[in-house]
């Protein structure tokens, strides 16, 4: 009965706040579509979390249920994200001020790619320095991947939990004609199945919030990155502690596990503790920057297109995790706004 009361009021307030458009920032529209769904499919959607979760309930701890609630939920939510927003599984960048149309955001996903290589200091202009070998950690269904193989006619691999998505990644790859480029495995972050110093570029696009061990998830990373190769890490986190603070607030703490629930995430950290692993680790050249600004649209369109009949009545056949990632959208939003949830990006390089 609780998840079916919270979904009601989620759907509801969900609802409200697009056609108030308050969620939005000041100067960045997104066009209402035509007549919303009714309080009726928001009741249907409702009971049927109710269902799933009667018979399905979730629980995340660390013997092994958080790797597979990831996979889950993400063989369970991936062809709708596909079907609805294209292969690109992650946030799109948006410049300050600007118009946001719903057309735009499959291109801001794609500018996020570019911003990320440039913040990395990418040498965009000389091919003689590209990247050769890339792995892409937590890949999805390979958007990045394949992305980055025909930027820089390199080789990529791809590692993700869900054996539905590298499915579906090595059939896009094929379809794209890349599959002698470009290829896709099931594999943990945090143990990954290359030697070391394999790839120049390692690229880890929105996963880093996954790993119940950041700093294994950081060491791993760096060790697969041959000498001189960069590393790229953009990644959900937590705001930086204060110099008199031990921890987040209770009521932080209490906000963040609601969405560790929806979305199985372990707990979080903060943008200043990946700088810190990365220095124990003695790589060069680290640089962070906090993108929450620039991903400000994201969550406001991602509901939108949730809303949409299309996207409904994909909640309506998929299954409780699914539908539970979608009630938690308005939290991600409410962390953005009070400075909470931090968008990051955080780069370095390992030593010649």
């Amino acid at each position: 009965m609780a998840l079916l009361a919270t979904s009601t009021i989620a759907f509801k307030t969900i609802n409200t706040q697009i056609r108030s458009r308050s969620f939005l920032p000041a100067q960045r529209h997104l066009p209402l579509s035509s007549s919303p769904p009714s309080s009726s499919f928001f009741r249907t959607v409702s009971v049927k979390a109710m269902e799933l979760e009667q018979k399905n309930p979730m629980v995340i701890d660390e013997n092994g249920v958080l790797k597979k609630g990831i996979a889950e939920f993400y063989d369970e939510s991936s062809a709708i994200w596909e079907d609805i927003w294209g292969d690109h599984m992650h946030h799109g960048f948006y410049p300050p001020d600007s118009t946001v149309s719903l057309s735009d955001h499959r291109a801001a996903q794609i500018r996020m790619i570019e911003q990320a290589l440039r913040f990395a200091s990418i040498p965009l202009g000389d091919e003689r320095k590209w990247p050769k070998k890339i792995v892409d950690v937590g890949c999805g269904i390979g958007g990045s991947s394949r992305y980055l193989s025909e930027k820089f006619g390199a080789t990529a691999i791809g590692i993700t939990l869900s054996p539905v998505q590298a499915q579906r990644a090595n059939a896009l790859a094929a379809a794209q004609d890349l599959a002698n480029k470009v290829s896709f495995q099931v594999a943990d972050a945090l143990d990954q199945p290359f030697p070391d110093g394999q790839f120049d570029l390692v690229w880890s696009m929105e996963s880093g919030e996954h790993m119940p061990d950041k700093a294994k998830f950081v060491s791993e990373l760096a060790r697969v990155a041959a000498p001189g190769a960069t590393i790229i890490i953009v990644t959900w986190c937590h705001r930086d502690l204060g110099p008199d603070e031990e921890s987040l607030k209770p009521w932080e703490e209490k906000h963040l596990k609601k969405i560790c629930d929806a979305f199985y995430l372990p707990a979080w950290c903060s943008t200043a503790d990946y700088v810190r692993l990365l220095e124990s680790l003695s790589l060069q050249d680290i640089k962070s920057e906090d993108w929450s600004p620039y991903v400000a649209p994201f969550w406001p369109a991602v509901i939108r297109s949730a809303l949409s009949w299309k996207g409904l009545t994909s909640l309506l056949r998929s299954g409780l995790k699914t539908i539970k990632g979608a009630l938690a959208m308005p939290l991600m939003i409410e962390g953005f706004k009070k400075d909470l949830i931090k968008f990051a990006i955080i780069t370095c390089r390992k030593p010649e």
